[in-house]
This record gives C-alpha cells, sequence and structure tokens, in this order.
C-alpha cells in the first residue's frame, strides 16, 4: 500500500507503521559478493566450515549487508510527500545489529515514521525507525533510524 502524504497534514501521518516488506533470502552467494565489495572476509562470513564450530553453527550475514538492503526495502515501504519528484538517502542517527541473520534466513522490514520536517520549500526530511525481522525469529536483525529527504514539485 502507497503511503502518499499531504504536505498539509504531515502530523497525521507522524508515528504511521507500514506494513511490513516481502521476505527476501539472505543466501550465501549474496554474503560472498557483499564480502568481496567491501573486502571484509572475516571467517563468519565465508567459511561455512570454520563458521559451524562458532555459536551461530554456521555462517551469517555482514550486519553492514543488513543495513545496506535498507535501499532495496525502501521502494517496497512506499512513503512519500505528495508530489514527490525523486528521494535521497540523507543518513542515519541510530543503528544497532541485533540479531545476526544465518546464511539462508528470510529477512522483510517494517517501518515506523517518526517525524517528518520542511527543510526548505518543497524539501522533506523523513526519519524512520526501520526494523528488519527475519523469519522464525523472536528478535529483528536490526533496528536503524534512518533519515532520507524527498523533494516535491
Amino acid at each position: 500500500m502507497s503511503t502518499q502524504i499531504p504536505r498539509d497534514r504531515i502530523q497525521d501521518f507522524i508515528g504511521l507503521e507500514t506494513e511490513p516488506t516481502d521476505w527476501l533470502k539472505i543466501d550465501q552467494q549474496r554474503i560472498d559478493t557483499f564480502a568481496e565489495c567491501t573486502l571484509d572476509r572475516q571467517f563468519i562470513h565465508v567459511d561455512p566450515e570454520a563458521a559451524a564450530k562458532t555459536p551461530f553453527g554456521t555462517t551469517i550475514a555482514h550486519g553492514f549487508l543488513t543495513l545496506s538492503l535498507l535501499s532495496y526495502f525502501a521502494e517496497q515501504l512506499q512513503i512519500s510527500m505528495e508530489g514527490l519528484q525523486m528521494g535521497v538517502n540523507y543518513g542515519l542517527d541510530k543503528v544497532r545489529f541485533i540479531n545476526p541473520v544465518k546464511v539462508d534466513s528470510k529477512v522483510r522490514v517494517r517501518a515506523n515514521i517518526l517525524d517528518i520536517q520542511e527543510k526548505n520549500p518543497g524539501q522533506y526530511q523523513i526519519k524512520l525507525e526501520a526494523t528488519m525481522d527475519i523469519e522464525g525469529e523472536e528478535k529483528p536483525a536490526l533496528v536503524a533510524e534512518w533519515l532520507f529527504m524527498q523533494f516535491t514539485g
């Protein structure tokens, strides 16, 4: 469901929680590709045999891999100011990696709108609390206060 936020009703949308996104499987190929891109080849991520001997019992996704997937999930969250022309990632205020994502797990994101501010005419900063769930797990993979800027016509 798309959430179009009218400029004159911003306050009505603060506190809104989105529907969760679809699930995405985190397989070893995705983890290995991320390891190569970032040069973070720690064994817990890329060596299934060595990782099997850890308390996790298998390889796990990089925390930054899970965090970077927020960009992928953003399109499904579909939060936009009315008249949106473009949006950009503005950064993060806070991130906590709560639960490791084991290989072949599925993750999804849900978000809560924490704040919306018009920084300049037609330029809106939106702050979300984004929570990445892991299928079958009680604790989420991460919780982040995520900022993005949207520009309207």
